[in-house]
């Protein structure tokens, strides 16, 4: 009886899943997720369950590449030597010879679109000084972006030494998510064929969706036995990036089938929304200014992530004081407008002085006194 019970509710359940989500269809993965470039989740599947990601663990490596150059910390131009250790990993690799060295744009190009596993160490060791040390620099990240149920062992994905790198495609999402806000990733991450080594050595993309799917731009696949093939998908249409992590599809065709559904389903079922409140802006009187009144601007906004059926209950409240008291400096935070979906917020929008407003002295005081006198005796 009890038996037969787990079967109903787990019959209904999938009912329910199917009901809810009718433009996605079946997924072949074991796990999988779909979020926008905020972090916002749009559909989960199993995407709690911890899995091997293969190389897909580069986008972690990737990452922390990222920061260090915007940090200042490296540049692209610093060169990266390989070690004999590196020069050891197995898989795809660009054979990187012991004391070899390669710029780290050229190792970062290897990474992305070979998904070198030797030029990933070397990478690992060149800012961290040892692979184990960058791979406590990855679990520190992880936790610190939220992802619960990952652990990396190395900076490759390369599995070895009954050792398994466990994440889920939940974390993966979160951890792609980050690398996007580094707009330069997308420069490696989108290109389909290029050179290393003065053009000696080819790079194709493992990527082949870049060429199949309209819009992506990255962000890496991965496939090793115990792992199957698993992928982070990017793609941007009309101002909306969404992200499709998919784990343990069973094929090669599975996974690109599963990532597509995903992004399919986000980018048919959602837009990206930022209201026009040019008419709303008017401009705000000050109190004890040179100038009566400062106009008002935006502050940046790319908009908030809404179902596409969502927009037309949605509603803008622009918030702003009656009056300003001086001095008022341009791009000084004013007000706001709030994008809600009933009392929901789902976006504020900072509201900014468009134009300085100097403080009267006693000075400019006295002189408007004058004028007023000299007005009021002229029309007498």
């Amino acid at each position: 009886m009890k038996k037969l019970l787990c079967v109903l509710l787990t019959a209904a359940l999938l009912t329910a899943q199917a009901a809810a989500l009718p433009d996605l269809g079946p997924l072949t993965a074991k796990s999988a997720a779909l979020y926008d470039a905020d972090g916002k989740m749009l559909y989960e599947y199993n995407a709690d369950e911890p899995l091997q990601p293969a190389s897909v663990t580069k986008i972690m490596t990737m990452l922390l590449v990222m920061e260090a150059v915007d940090s200042g910390q490296v540049k692209w131009t610093d060169m990266v030597t390989g070690s004999a250790y590196a020069a050891s990993m197995g898989g795809t690799q660009i054979w990187l010879k012991e004391g070899e060295q390669l710029s780290l744009d050229e190792m970062m190009k290897a990474i992305a679109v070979g998904s070198a596993n030797d030029c990933a160490v070397a990478v690992a060791e060149h800012l961290a000084g040892s692979e184990a040390a960058f791979v406590e620099r990855m679990n520190t990240r992880a936790k610190e972006l939220g992802c619960t149920g990952t652990t990396f062992i190395n900076a490759n994905g390369l599995d070895h030494d009954g050792g398994k790198t466990m994440t889920t495609a939940r974390d993966l999402a979160l951890i792609s998510v980050e690398l996007l806000r580094h707009p330069k990733i997308t420069d490696y991450t989108t290109i389909w064929m290029d050179t290393i080594r003065n053009g000696a050595f080819s790079l194709a993309n493992t990527n082949k969706m870049l060429r199949k799917y309209d819009g992506l731009i990255g962000l890496k696949t991965g496939y090793i036995s115990q792992a199957g093939f698993c992928i982070s998908a990017a793609a941007r249409r009309e101002g909306l990036t969404l992200i499709a992590t998919v784990m343990a599809a069973p094929t090669k065709d599975d996974r690109m089938a599963d990532a597509t559904a995903l992004l399919n389903y986000g980018f048919a079922n959602y837009t990206r929304y930022a209201p026009d409140l040019t008419d709303a802006l008017t401009p705000v009187p000050v109190r004890m200014g040179k100038t009566d009144a400062v106009p008002v601007r935006t502050g940046e906004t790319a908009g908030v992530t809404v179902e596409k059926e969502q927009i037309e209950n949605l509603s803008t409240e622009v918030i702003l004081p009656e009056c300003l008291d001086a001095p008022v400096k341009n791009g000084d935070e004013i007000g706001r407008a709030e994008i809600r979906s009933g009392e929901t917020v789902l976006l504020t929008i900072p509201l900014l002085a468009d134009g300085d407003a100097e403080r009267l002295t006693f000075g400019d005081l006295y002189q408007r006194f004058l004028r007023t006198l000299l007005m009021k005796t002229e029309e007498m």
